[in-house]
This record gives C-alpha cells, sequence and structure tokens, in this order.
C-alpha cells in the first residue's frame, strides 16, 4: 500500500477548509484541518505532516506567528494562503519561513500545482567528503569555489559566488530582498534593495544564456526571487 502524503490545511473558514479538505483528498492527499495556528502545532507534533497549506489572517496564532514557531523545529514545507491587499505580511511570513505563497482568489489545480513543485524539490545534494553541492544544472565545489553549469566552469567575484551558493541551497524558494541581504552582506543591508538588484544583474549576465529573459533566477515582483536550477 502507498503511502499518501499528509497536507495540513491551517484556515479558519470552515467552508475553505472544507473545499481544500476534498479538493486534495481527490488529488491523492491525506488531509488534516485546523481552525487556528494554535490547534495547528497540536495536530503538527501528533500527525507529522508532509506540507502546510496556512491562511495568515487567523484569530489566536495567526499564519505568520506559524511560520515562525514551526520553524524554530522543523524544515517542513510551508505554503501560504494570502488576499492580494497583504503584501506586507506575505513577505513577513515569506522572511519568517514560509516557501510559497497562493493569492487568492484562487483554483485547486494552481494550489496542487504549487504543492506537487514544492514536495518534489529534493534537498539540495552534499557530499561531504568532498564538499560540493549539485542542484540541477549547477555544480558547486566549496573548497575550491569553482562553480559549473552544465559542465562548464564560470568565474565570479566572491560576492557573486556567496549570493549563488545561496540561491542553490534554497532552489525553488522564495527568497525575499531582506532575507538575501541580510544572509549576504549582514544586517546592516537588509533594507539596500537596489543593492541587491545590481548583484542579481551581475550574477544573472554570467549565468543566464539571456539576462533578459533569465532561466535560473526569477523575479518575485515586490518581493525577492526564486532560483529554479533547471533539470
Amino acid at each position: 500500500m502507498i503511502n499518501k502524503q499528509r497536507i495540513l490545511v491551517v484556515d479558519d473558514e470552515r467552508q475553505i477548509t472544507r473545499v481544500l479538505s476534498r479538493g486534495l483528498a481527490a488529488k491523492g492527499y491525506d488531509v488534516h484541518v485546523a481552525a487556528d495556528g494554535e490547534v495547528a502545532l497540536q495536530t503538527f507534533g501528533d500527525w507529522h505532516p508532509d506540507l502546510v497549506v496556512t491562511d495568515l489572517s487567523m484569530p489566536n496564532v495567526n499564519g505568520l506567528e506559524l511560520c515562525r514557531r514551526l520553524r524554530a523545529f522543523s524544515e517542513v514545507p510551508i505554503i501560504v494562503l494570502s488576499v492580494k491587499g497583504e503584501e506586507r505580511t506575505k513577505i513577513e511570513a515569506l522572511d519568517a519561513g514560509a516557501d510559497d505563497y497562493v493569492t487568492k482568489p484562487f483554483g485547486i489545480d494552481e494550489l496542487v500545482a504549487r504543492i506537487r513543485a514544492t514536495l518534489r524539490r529534493a534537498p539540495v545534494s552534499q557530499d561531504n567528503s568532498k564538499n560540493v553541492l549539485e542542484a540541477g544544472d549547477f555544480r558547486v565545489a566549496l573548497d575550491e569555489r569553482k562553480v559549473t553549469i552544465q559542465s562548464k566552469e564560470v568565474r565570479l567575484t566572491p560576492k557573486e559566488y556567496d549570493l549563488l551558493v545561496y540561491l542553490v541551497r534554497h532552489p525553488g524558494k522564495v527568497l525575499t530582498h531582506h532575507v538575501l541581504l541580510g544572509a549576504i552582506w549582514g544586517g546592516d543591508y537588509t533594507e539596500q534593495t537596489e543593492y541587491l538588484r545590481v548583484f542579481i544583474g551581475q550574477l544573472r549576465k554570467k549565468v543566464e544564456i539571456n539576462s533578459a529573459n533569465p532561466k535560473y533566477i526569477l523575479t518575485e515582483p515586490w518581493i525577492g526571487y526564486r532560483f529554479d536550477p533547471g533539470t
């Protein structure tokens, strides 16, 4: 018997949880629901889902706080549901550890596509004996600071290299400007979005076939970037 992948749906609107529960179950997933973040944390501890889908606006423990609490002890994939007017809260959720977001209103097919994409992203393989990162078309030999894309070596500046390594370690995840700036340049630079934009532009010129139409480093408008390593 094939074990179904488990999805925890967190939303205080019963109609939404009912629709999502039925829709996801019809797609072959095992689904539990919770009305707020507090109940979700209890369910998570008892049931250990493979992925969490959570609304942001909820009573008691909201979706933003749920992301923070889950990230304190788990790397479970999290997809947040948000309305168009929640841009700032959406960014805060991504900064707090959410992996992706779906904007309301949405169709069940769109949500399922996001779930499948998130679940099939295998962790970046790492050969500890050689200290090598591999993801899609990319291979990074950390000890040598050597980057190859489809077996072709690419020369990068130190900061370009640090930025690419961070992207390679987080394939498919939406990375906000704040997270990237803090990770690569430190807390004093977290508001310098133009600074990041310049370095992303330089990196694209070296790793993309067409930097004007990027394949690997994708822009999430007003939010940040998403790295697609290819296949």
